[in-house]
């Protein structure tokens, strides 16, 4: 069955080790749950939105980092071309969907349109209106047609979001994180408050809820995406045949080592 809910809840800082240790066995869990995917042929969208900074892509690593990436596929699409901006909004999105056995996870996702497309005037109010009366709609059919929907909201404090902007701008290793729409992102701090509750308001459904994830903490936030994302999705233990390696055959046995004398090898710095 399911993995229990043991969502980090205490105001401690999690050490290292402890959220190393954590993890593993979260991940562990997610390797069973890529079986039973697998296994049953089932289909999972999770969707991760939130403000800038907030944390999405390094709890897409974790939740990634050990399962297969031809089941848990992770979708971050660009900016539409032209092409695409001609055609229904969830056009491109849907082309990504999940078949038989696949969990797809789109950092970002059709709620651009909900965020900074809407903050940024990259639409107009009709089509951000439009986009709040039919996203519900639309997410209906993509449940009744037997894809389980998973939304995660990744909340940031704004202390926290500072905090981490002023990294990535000193730090070379964090630079390319910044993007163009984060810095006008701080400065419409309000604004992107307002959307989030609109949204909220009108895409928080029974059939597609929406989960909020406190993310100050980044090792908590991690952990207690995982355990939730566990609990969500019910998943039993596949048995397995046990393996056993082969002997390797002697037919054909030659020196292959010498072969490779006089090859450039990568030189040995370390």
């Amino acid at each position: 069955m399911a993995k229990k809910n043991t969502a980090i809840t205490t105001d401690k800082k999690l050490d290292q080790k402890s959220y190393l240790k954590e993890l593993r066995k979260l991940q562990a869990e997610l390797c069973m749950l890529q079986a039973w995917v697998k296994f049953k042929g089932l289909r999972v969208i999770v969707v991760f939105e939130g403000r800038d900074a907030a944390g999405k892509g390094g709890t897409i690593r974790a939740i990634t980092e050990r399962v297969s990436p031809r089941v848990f596929r992770v979708v971050a699409l660009p900016a539409p071309s032209d092409r695409e901006k001609s055609q229904m909004y969830l056009q491109r999105y849907m082309t990504h969907f999940p078949a038989a056995g696949e969990i797809v996870i789109f950092d970002r996702s059709w709620y651009n349109r909900a965020g900074v497309e809407h903050v940024m005037g990259f639409c107009t109010k009709e089509e951000y209106q439009r986009f709040l009366e039919l996203c519900p709609v639309v997410e209906h059919f993509i449940v009744e047609g037997g894809i389980q929907l998973i939304k995660f909201w990744l909340e940031v404090g704004d202390e926290e979001q500072k905090r981490r902007f002023e990294a990535r701008i000193d730090d070379p290793l964090r630079q390319w994180k910044l993007s163009p729409m984060d810095l006008p992102s701080r400065e419409k701090w309000y604004e992107y408050s307002k959307a989030r509750d609109a949204m909220l308001d009108a895409t928080d459904t029974h059939h597609a809820p929406w989960y909020i994830l406190p993310s100050d903490d980044k090792r908590k936030a991690r952990l207690n995406c995982i355990s939730h994302l566990l609990s969500l999705i019910p998943y039993e233990h596949v048995p397995r045949e046990k393996v056993k390696l082969p002997k390797r055959s002697k037919k054909g046995e030659y020196d292959d080592q010498a072969t490779l004398a006089g090859r450039k090898f990568v030189p040995t710095k370390y």
